[in-house]
């Protein structure tokens, strides 16, 4: 069996974890909720309560 000398390599970083994965998501989420927060106070605020 001939084993690829950069089996190693890819052991150590599967090991490590989804780290990069876990950073893309959690950007994502922050991006997505400060969205909400800016339609909110710059569109749904200023148009004041519902009649």
């Amino acid at each position: 069996m001939n084993e690829d000398p950069n089996e190693d390599a890819v052991d150590e970083i599967v090991r490590s974890g989804p780290g990069g994965a876990l950073a893309v998501a959690a950007v994502a989420t922050a991006i997505v909720i400060g969205s909400w927060f800016v339609f909110y106070f710059a569109v749904f605020l200023p148009r004041g309560v519902i009649q």
